[in-house]
């Protein structure tokens, strides 16, 4: 009895030590892997040239080059999401995705050949692993958006405190919540780490590419190269901002009916077909069969395609 009570003992104790050891070397593989990240930003780039961001289109292409291609652009969207998903994860979240979409698109009754609807689904589902990184990168943005204004107000009081640039940016990165928090310390370990500044602001303005941004990159190069007052530029630039959301929120209460009018007419011939194929199945066989019955469906196809289009151009107004 005694022999089994050590033996279990052992295997517990051999299973928690197991466990603690996997943990601590995922923690410091994490610690590690950042590091590397920040050093990578840091050292990247090869030798130190003149860097100007106001707002060249032009240039910032150039300057992402690297980041062309079908690859470079999900992994670009990946890290504005703020995601922690590799490229590999991401393409195989879509595969996944694929298969599933194409099992239960064979289950659909329509009057298709059953390669045709696994394909139709499986496309259309292996979409939703790229549309959630989306999202996530609307929302991410949205939110440091928000907080911009707050954080350019913080640097501006530390300043005028008598704190140097480098050190309100520490605090702000510190106080300041994630996701401009999170991307604030990245900035400011760039330059504890020796990056120059205007290479840490390109960086800064690249990974969070809001117009904002690169106003606040700008207006902080520009005052190191005429001099001036900067916690009053940034006062300014925090008060525009400011207004721009106050004159946004408006703009976006005016076309609250047009939005709801385009979401209704074009979620409402979707939910029609949805239901007749759940409960009469065979009921729209003669629209899928007959020569004038598909360019029935392609003609609506269309129509509604160009109705959400024109809906969108008059609705959407840019502020």
């Amino acid at each position: 009895m005694n022999v089994v009570v050590i033996f279990c003992f052992l295997i517990i104790l051999g299973a928690l030590l197991m466990s603690i050891s996997v943990g601590l070397r995922y923690y410091e593989n994490s610690r590690r892997k950042k590091l590397v990240s920040m050093l990578r930003t840091v050292t990247q780039g090869g030798e130190e040239t003149h860097v100007n961001l106001l707002i060249d289109e032009e240039k910032t292409k150039q300057k992402t080059a690297e980041g062309t291609g079908l690859a470079g652009s999900l992994k670009k969207l990946l890290s504005e999401s703020g995601m922690d998903w590799s490229l590999q994860r991401l393409m195989i979240s879509m595969a996944v995705a694929f298969l599933v979409g194409a099992v239960l698109g064979t289950r659909i009754h329509l009057p298709v050949p059953p390669a045709a609807k696994a394909l139709l689904f499986g496309t259309i589902a292996s979409v939703l692993p790229i549309l959630v990184v989306m999202k996530n990168r609307s929302s991410r943005l949205a939110a440091m958006e928000e907080q911009l204004p707050e954080a350019l107000d913080f640097l501006a009081r530390s300043m005028r405190a008598g704190h140097a640039f480098t050190i309100s940016l520490e605090m702000v990165g510190e106080e300041l919540a994630d996701p401009l928090g999170h991307e604030f310390r990245s900035l400011f370990n760039e330059q504890n780490l020796g990056a120059s500044l205007e290479r840490s602001l390109t960086g800064f303005a690249q990974r969070v590419p809001l117009p904002d941004v690169h106003f606040f990159s700008s207006a902080v190069l520009l005052q190191r190269q005429t001099g001036g007052n900067l916690s009053e530029i940034l006062n300014r630039l925090s008060h525009i901002i400011r207004e721009r959301f106050r004159l946004k929120g408006q703009v976006k209460a005016a076309s609250a009916h047009g939005r709801m009018t385009a979401t209704v007419l074009t979620l409402l011939p979707i939910c029609t077909l949805g239901g007749l194929v759940l409960t009469s199945p065979g009921y729209l066989d003669p629209l899928m069969t007959d020569p004038l019955g598909k360019k029935l469906v392609i003609a609506g196809i269309v129509f509604q395609v160009l109705g959400n289009y024109f809906i969108q151009k008059i609705i959407k107004i840019k502020v």
